[in-house]
């Protein structure tokens, strides 16, 4: 029921530490928006890929286009983004840069059969409009105006000046289901998808959890018929009314509940309370005219809140609340009330008999005297192992 909706429970991450304290594997988060990232430079990346406005300024400055006649150029296949011909001094260059910012998991050279030879004239017209400008980056928030060049020096300003203070290493962090749809690592994703796939086939942090939390609110877990788990104010505990006193109203709620399977609340108050739970008292009559309804009102929920209870049904509930407190009777979510079974008593194991050797035939007792007391005649020979060390040799 948990794990069935993803409203109703959140994941915990944490780090580990190897036997000489240095951690596995570091934790990073974004400040910006609260991402998770396992290495600084990811977590870099991505605050350059989604927040670069809020840090640098892109301007466009006029330069020479570049000189010659172009008629074909090469287009990344996957991203569409034109790389230039690929005779071009800055060719190499703008595809190992392509690469490493958006396909870095990618084998470079998988990443090179993708790019394609365009020759369509609007497209090679593009390429040579891009070029005719080039980007300069304008710092935003700092002390001082600053111009950058490229978007290298970018990295390294942010890097330098920004990072300290938004990307910053972890211990632990609880994620809602909210922050785990932000995740984009694809190792936390597949982690968390793991643990959550764990739980769903054998939830013993759940329950472990649950357990926890219930017993902050004195509530119990426990099964019934080893399978099914509950939880209630006590686990149960069997009521031995032959070596227990108690009083008769208790005993009377025990033996029927004992011999009226399914028995819920309601039936055991009309079979053991006269004239059973009072009645509703009716609605007050309409208010006269002039009267205000709010002022009626008041005093008619009160009556119905204090309706007094009889003796018989005071002194029931009494032993009833006992009973469930104690563990003696279980009320379960449906209605059903049980009593708790006796336990049952495994029997001892039973211990193996002891083995008693048999005499030994007389003939065999003689001959091993013999054999044991008579002294050999030569000392024994030595034979040479198959790995070239000595062993005494066995008789012929």
């Amino acid at each position: 029921m948990i794990l069935k909706r993803s409203d109703r429970h959140s994941v915990a991450i944490s780090t580990k530490k190897k036997s000489d304290g240095a951690l596995a594997q570091p934790l990073f988060s974004c400040a910006l928006d609260d991402s998770l990232w396992l290495s600084d430079a990811e977590a870099i990346k991505h605050a350059l890929d989604n927040h670069f406005a809020t840090f640098y300024q892109t301007n466009k400055v006029p330069v020479e286009p570049p000189k010659g006649v172009y008629t074909f150029v090469a287009q990344c296949g996957i991203s569409g983004v034109i790389l230039g011909p690929p005779n071009h001094h800055d060719y190499q260059n703008q595809l190992r840069r392509l690469h490493t910012e958006r396909f870095a998991r990618m084998p470079f050279d998988a990443f090179k059969a993708r790019v394609k030879i365009v020759r369509d004239e609007a497209v090679v017209k593009k390429w040579v409009e891009d070029q005719s400008f080039r980007a300069e980056y304008t710092c935003l928030n700092v002390a001082e105006p600053l111009t950058l060049a490229t978007r290298e020096d970018v990295e390294r300003h942010f890097r330098e000046v920004h990072a300290p203070s938004i990307i910053r290493p972890i211990d632990s962090i609880t994620l809602t289901q909210d922050a785990m749809k932000k995740l984009r690592n694809p190792t936390l994703l597949r982690a968390i998808r793991g643990a959550l796939d764990a739980q769903r086939r054998f939830p013993l942090q759940v329950a472990t959890h649950l357990s926890q939390q219930f017993a902050t609110r004195s509530l119990q877990f426990f099964k019934v018929n080893k399978t099914v788990t509950h939880v209630s104010v006590a686990r149960p505990h069997y009521l031995d009314l032959e070596t227990n006193v108690v009083t008769p109203g208790v005993k009377k709620i025990v033996d029927y509940i004992n011999a009226n399977p399914g028995c819920t609340r309601r039936k055991l108050i009309d079979a053991m309370v006269p004239g059973g739970m009072p009645a509703t008292p009716p609605p007050p009559p309409a208010a006269a005219a002039g009267a205000t309804p709010a002022a009626d009102a008041a005093p008619a929920a009160a009556a119905a809140e204090k309706a007094p209870l009889s003796p018989e049904l005071q002194a029931f509930a009494s032993d009833l609340h006992w009973l469930i407190h104690q563990g003696h009777v279980i009320e379960f979510a449906t209605g059903v009330m049980e009593t708790a079974k006796k336990p049952v008593i495994k029997p001892p194991p039973a211990k193996p008999a002891p083995v008693v050797a048999a005499p030994a035939p007389a003939a065999a007792v003689v001959e091993a005297s013999v054999s044991a007391t008579q002294a050999p005649s030569d000392p024994p020979a030595v034979a040479s192992s198959p790995e070239g060390e000595t062993s005494p040799a066995s008789p012929s």
